[in-house]
Parts: structure tokens; C-alpha cells; sequence
């Protein structure tokens, strides 16, 4: 169970006091604004000890890629930035010792069909997986939207064509963000909503892809396709929800990382939480 942290002022010094606070047993971090295109090199001294550290404190670390990356967009410098910030993030989180990168799915732009957007995935995101070749390289890891706008995965049957697309690469893996699928109208809270789409997610990417679980309540109800995030318990998916998803085997020995509101009490709490389910 864990959190993303923030990092400025330090990897080692911000992120993982935070992170200590919390009682976190896994890290989430971002390598670069979130919201911009820069690829900054990171300091060798902070790398080293937060590697260092997360080894010697049994902490998993995550890396989660910027938002702005959209690989079946219909603008070319939107793909180009994409193609470089992912590259970037998947070499620091080499450099940091993280297990895998996140990223999201996208959309189909411009009016574009879903099938030449996702031939377009293929083309441009494929040769960044086929440089994963070392065996301490890290998965990257999809993560399905809210089911705004043109998105290409929202649903766990929109997830078999992206995988197939990128051959159903070896180091391709699944973020599953609770809110996100909720909204997209997996419903969480049902009786058993929880077993079923974790079955679906198994059936749609295969077994053993799962690696990383996005723990976030919603202030959203199911199918309402807003990506509005709430603290566990407080929102409409509920606690019970993840309760059960803990105890379904396609989550056995996958962390669990909040990106919920509140702040350091909040963020406490959820940890807290979930310990407690699990």
C-alpha cells in the first residue's frame, strides 16, 4: 500500500519523508512536469539514494509518464513530444530503480478513426517496448481513461485491440485506476462489480499483466465518465469495493498507490485504509 509523492526539492529528500509519514510500502513519482514537455536529467546524488533507499526499506517505486502524452493523436508534434517523454520517463525510471512507468491509453483526435489512431500506437509506441530488453527494465504500464471525449481504452473490452496492436509485448503491463474505470461504467459498487471487472481485465490483457493499482475512490457515479478522484470510503465506489478487489487472486502481490485528495492526513488515512482491508 502506498502513495504518489511529491518530489520537489528531492527524489530522496521529499519523496521518501513523505512517503515514510504515510507508512507507504510503495512509491509513485513523476520524472518531469506533469503537464509540460521538458525532460529534465534528473540529479545522479538524489537517484542514488532513493534507489538506495527503496532497496534497503523494501519500497516498490513507480514512475508515472506526463499527461500530456497521446500517442494516437492526429497532430504530429503532439506524437513527437509523446515518442521523446516517454522515452525519457522509461530511462529514468531506469536510472531510479522504479519497477514500471504509467502511461495513458489516449484518444483517437482530430475525427480520427479508432483504427488508424491505434495503427498509429502500433507504429510509434512498439520500438520504445523493443528497447526494453535489459531484465531490471521497467514494464510500461497502460492506464485506461474516464471514457472523456475520443479516448481509445475506457472499457476493459476497448483494452484486447491496444495490446494486440503492440503484439502483446512481453513488457507491456496494466495500471488499473479504480475511479477511472468506474466512471467509464464498470460499476465497483455493485454486488460483486469489483471480481467481475478484474475478470474482465484478466480476460481482455491476459494473466500476470496487472502490476500496479491506482486506489481511488470517486465523486462520480458509475458511467458518468468524470475523472474526479475522492478518498477511499468517501466516494461512490465505497470501501467494501476494495476490499473485495484485494482479495481477488489477478491482485496478489500488486501494490496499491492512492493519488486521492486531502493532503498528508488524507493520503495517511487511505494508507491506513487500505492496510486494513488488505
Amino acid at each position: 500500500m502506498g502513495s504518489h509523492v511529491p518530489v520537489a526539492g528531492g527524489l530522496a529528500t521529499t519523496g521518501l519523508a513523505y512517503a515514510r509519514e504515510l507508512g507507504a510500502e510503495a512509491v509513485q513519482v513523476f520524472v518531469a512536469n506533469p503537464r509540460g514537455w521538458a525532460t529534465p536529467a534528473g540529479s545522479p546524488a538524489q537517484d542514488e539514494k532513493f534507489r538506495a533507499a527503496c532497496a534497503a526499506e523494501d519500497l516498490s517505486a513507480w514512475v508515472h509518464a506526463p499527461y500530456l502524452i497521446n500517442f494516437g493523436s492526429h497532430t504530429e508534434a503532439t506524437v513527437e513530444h509523446s515518442v521523446h517523454s516517454l522515452r525519457h520517463s522509461l530511462r529514468r525510471a531506469g536510472e531510479i530503480g522504479a519497477l514500471g512507468v504509467v502511461v495513458h491509453t489516449g484518444s483517437a483526435t482530430g475525427g480520427r478513426a479508432r483504427a488508424t489512431a491505434l495503427a498509429q500506437v502500433r507504429e510509434r509506441m512498439l520500438p520504445l517496448l523493443d528497447e526494453l530488453t535489459g531484465r531490471e527494465d521497467p514494464w510500461l504500464l497502460l492506464e485506461s481513461t474516464a471514457g472523456q471525449g475520443s479516448s481509445l481504452c475506457s472499457r476493459m473490452e476497448d483494452l484486447a485491440a491496444y495490446v494486440e496492436a503492440l503484439d502483446a509485448h512481453p513488457r507491456l503491463g496494466f495500471c488499473l485506476d479504480t475511479c477511472h474505470v468506474h466512471a467509464a461504467g464498470h460499476d465497483l459498487a455493485s454486488p460483486g462489480g469489483a471480481g467481475r471487472l478484474l475478470d474482465e481485465l484478466v480476460a481482455a490483457v491476459g494473466p500476470g499483466r496487472l502490476r500496479l493499482v491506482h486506489a481511488n475512490d470517486s465523486r462520480a457515479g458509475a458511467g458518468e465518465r468524470r475523472d474526479r478522484h475522492a478518498n477511499i470510503g468517501d466516494g461512490t465506489i465505497g470501501a467494501e469495493a476494495f476490499r473485495e478487489l484485494l482479495a481477488h487472486p489477478a491482485t496478489e502481490g500488486v501494490p496499491f498507490v492512492i493519488e486521492t485528495p486531502g493532503g498528508t492526513a488524507g493520503h495517511r488515512a487511505d494508507v491506513e485504509l487500505l492496510k486494513r482491508l488488505r
